[in-house]
């Protein structure tokens, strides 16, 4: 289990608060169009607030090259003084002058946002001066972006190493999640696996070929199994060099007794338009003038079979060109079937997660991922650099515990030398004691 700011004293210290703040922005205006990932951090920051401590929050916003204004997090501490409804203080760099003097007068329980930390190259580089600069600014590390813990930076990882450092609660919670999903789900156990490319999907297909009971596979990726299976998919999406491990997974699906299921009939097109006239066919009987870009009504129901009766439901990646509002059917009604299911229902982030809350059932869902790379990387089996690197709270107890062992043996060996001695002692305080007594017995007599 890793150590969480529950774990450690925050006040009055300095701590670097890693958050995953890169919101959408309107492209004409530069406002933030969707702030969900600055209320998801609320938690952490409020806490921290509430404990005394002085907040430095970093992250990145967008993929500037160099810096560029319009990737300033200045909108981001503007839109978070606004929810917070108190001063919130914005450093014009990351580990400059400015960064430094705000960071040196910050109050206990104030907030100070740090300028986009992608506008210093070294970042993604993990440089070591960028990291010691950084650190330098705080006295603890504090890392609640799980969107970015896959990434090997400064910030998610560099800096953890030379802080004593702890997760945040959305951090703790995904890791939580997934864990659990992994390790114990509530069985059945299905897997819906959608998007476009397949070769994004083979690890997590074969790390839950190992736990899952059922995989269901539609979007993109479906046609080349299809196509493996010696289907007729048309100008459908397909990956050639992928035929053969296709192939491979289903037989392994099979040794490993996991339905792998693909679609029965699929929404065509002629081209990929939202204007394009759809057309139904079998799955494996696509002409060669159409593409796949919906799953049909019957694959809706065969879906929905498994998504009723299961006790777990991970979710990643739409089934269907669901940017487009007539091959977005596929993908809303699964997000209904789930959504209303009585399984413990898991949305990996990303286009899985936009596909959600598009379709209006996002309230309704257990748990949608904060990261889409992350949550696929963690599906997949692999550690994330920015979770490995955070302190396990056993391990931060073996020190404790080895020195209450040595000082509980101390005890015991002194103990039992006093034990050894005692008797001698008591013996000594009885003679004398009788040659007190006897004295007595003396005085008397001459009396």
């Amino acid at each position: 289990m890793k150590k969480t700011i529950k774990d450690i004293d925050v006040k009055g210290k300095k701590v670097l608060l890693r958050l995953d703040l890169n919101v959408p922005l309107n492209k004409e205006t530069g406002e933030i169009s969707d702030d969900t990932r600055i209320m998801e951090s609320l938690t952490t920051i409020n806490y921290l607030c509430e404990s005394r401590a002085k907040v430095l929050i970093c992250s990145h916003l967008g993929r500037p090259e160099g810096i560029d204004k319009k990737y300033s997090l200045k909108p981001v501490a503007d839109r978070l003084e606004k929810i917070l409804k108190h001063k919130v203080f914005f450093a014009e760099d990351t580990i400059g002058k400015d960064a430094k003097a705000k960071a040196k007068v910050l109050n206990d329980g104030e907030i100070l946002v740090l300028e986009n930390l992608r506008f210093d190259k070294r970042e993604e580089e993990n440089d070591a001066t960028f990291c010691k600069e950084l650190a330098s600014l705080a006295n603890i590390y504090v890392n609640d972006a799980f969107g970015t813990a896959h990434r090997k930076h400064a910030s998610t990882y560099g800096v953890a190493k030379l802080l004593p450092n702890a997760v945040g609660f959305l951090m703790s919670k995904e890791i939580k999640v997934i864990n659990s999903i992994l390790d114990n789900p509530k069985r059945p156990f299905i897997a819906i696996l959608g998007g476009a490319k397949i070769k994004d999907k083979i690890p997590v297909i074969e790390n839950l070929i190992t736990k899952a009971d059922s995989i269901l596979i539609g979007g993109g990726m479906s046609y080349t199994f299809k196509k493996a299976l010696g289907g007729n998919v048309g100008k459908s999406l397909v990956d050639e060099e992928k035929i053969t491990l296709a192939k491979e997974l289903i037989e392994k699906a099979k040794a490993n007794n996991v339905e792998l299921v693909l679609p029965i009939d699929t929404v065509c097109a002629t081209e990929f338009s939202n204007d394009a006239k759809p057309k139904k066919f079998p799955s494996d009987q696509i002409p060669d003038e159409f593409m796949g870009m919906d799953i049909g009504k019957k694959t809706i129901k065969l879906f929905k079979r498994y998504i009723k009766n299961a006790g777990t439901v991970v979710w990643n990646g739409p089934l269907g060109v669901f940017e487009f509002n007539k091959f977005a059917k596929g993908t809303n009604k699964i997000a209904k079937f789930v959504s209303k299911s009585k399984a413990f229902s898991f949305i990996g982030g990303g286009d899985s997660a936009s596909a959600v809350i598009k379709s209006g059932y996002a309230k309704e869902v257990n748990h949608i991922s904060t990261g889409g790379g992350a949550s696929l990387n963690m599906l997949e089996g692999k550690i994330l650099p920015g979770v490995d690197v955070i302190t396990n709270l056993e391990d931060e107890n073996e020190p404790k515990k080895e020195e209450a062992k040595k000082k509980a043996g101390t005890k015991k060996t002194s103990s039992s030398k006093t034990t050894k001695k005692q008797p001698a002692k008591k013996a000594t305080t009885t003679k004398k004691t009788t040659a007190k007594t006897s004295s007595t017995k003396k005085t008397t007599a001459k009396k």
